[in-house]
């Protein structure tokens, strides 16, 4: 009996300080400090919090955790939200030849996304392509929100953006959406991490709710849409979204109802919301076949080890075995089986060669 993958579908990964190209500090878009203790942008500073930020110690961190595979997001700090145009296309084209060049020199190890900004469609569609056709990635990565041309935020799923789903079904594209920049959405003074603790469920649950309510999931059939952070508010607050849906008609005339989409072969959900209460919902609500397991690293909200918090990379999963909330069966497909189905779908053939790649 072969054993079973352990692929982790939501990890992201920091260029060394010297792969950074030095328009980008210059310009103060992104950059890490020679000592590889910050990542900074204009006005902004976080630290680096574990040494698997980077591809060398990620690697050895994989290997020391028995994860055989991971999936490379983008770094939310490179949407482009707010920069100039040319600026914009030169920093989410270093993000994507960077991620393409660590899946082909890593294909063991790593399946790649890649990033575009919405709000200028026709650079978009371009990059699109290029990323697809010649540097082989096929998870895209979206932002819940982005800012427009006039400087106005937008949801991700708003109708005019159809022409990106329309060439990502063509592709048949896992697609990522993640959330970021809420501080920049909301005119709250930035204090005690809200953002990151509280708006950035609200994010994945306002985009959650426009991609069902425009029945994006049957409307374009052949991707396959991941929800960071395990879509928590998507999760507790369909029972609102419902009775609104109801309840004024009138607001959502032409819209599908929220009911249509839970459970939906092509929405998944990932492992990161912390708590088993949390976890048994999703499971609950949509079926442990779309959820995957993401564990955030290296980020200290993502799965890590922490003596703190007792934590570990997949301890959620475990305390929802000893919970008897999934079976070990679950557990394995959630590890891989509902990875594979979301970055490809029926495409067997597909999972079969990333397979084949992982075990040698």
């Amino acid at each position: 009996m072969k054993r079973k993958l352990r692929i982790n579908g939501h990890s992201h990964l920091l260029p060394y300080p010297e792969e950074i190209p030095e328009f980008m500090k210059e310009k103060e878009i992104f950059w890490v400090d020679d000592e590889r203790k910050h990542m900074l942008q204009k006005g902004w500073r976080r630290p680096v919090t574990d040494s698997s930020f980077f591809l060398d110690e990620k690697l050895l961190w994989m290997e020391k955790n028995k994860i055989d595979h991971a999936v490379v997001l983008n770094l939310s700090q490179l949407y482009g939200n707010g920069l100039r145009l040319e600026e914009m296309k030169k920093a989410l084209r270093f993000q994507n030849d960077f991620n393409a060049k660590v899946q082909r020199e890593h294909p063991s190890k790593f399946t790649c996304g890649f990033v575009v900004h919405p709000g200028f469609i026709y650079g978009a569609l371009d990059e699109m392509k290029r990323c697809v056709e010649e540097l082989d990635l096929k998870v895209l990565c979206l932002p819940t929100h982005f800012m427009d041309s006039i400087g106005q935020w937008r949801c991700v799923f708003d109708e005019e953006n159809d022409r990106i789903f329309e060439l990502a079904d063509k592709y048949k594209l896992a697609i990522e959406i993640h959330p970021y920049d809420g501080d920049k959405m909301i005119k709250l003074e930035n204090t005690n991490w809200r953002f990151h603790l509280i708006w950035m469920l609200a994010q994945c649950g306002d985009a959650y709710h426009f991609y069902t309510l425009n029945g994006m999931q049957e409307r374009f059939k052949n991707i396959r849409t991941c929800f960071a952070h395990g879509g928590q508010l998507a999760q507790m607050n369909l029972g609102r979204r419902i009775q609104g849906f109801d309840g004024r008609p009138d607001l959502f005339e032409g819209k599908t109802h929220p009911r249509k989409a839970v459970g939906h072969k092509n929405i998944f959900f990932d492992t990161l919301v912390h708590d088993t209460d949390s976890l048994k919902l999703m499971f609950k609500r949509q079926g442990t076949n779309q959820v995957l397991m993401g564990l955030d690293d290296p980020y200290p909200l993502g799965e890590m080890e922490s003596d703190k918090q007792s934590s570990y990379p997949g301890k959620i999963l475990d305390l929802a075995i000893d919970q008897k909330i999934i079976s070990e069966s679950e557990k394995e497909e959630i590890w891989e089986d509902n990875v594979l189905q979301w970055l490809f779908g029926e495409d067997e053939k597909a999972k079969q060669d990333l397979i084949n790649k992982i075990i040698g």
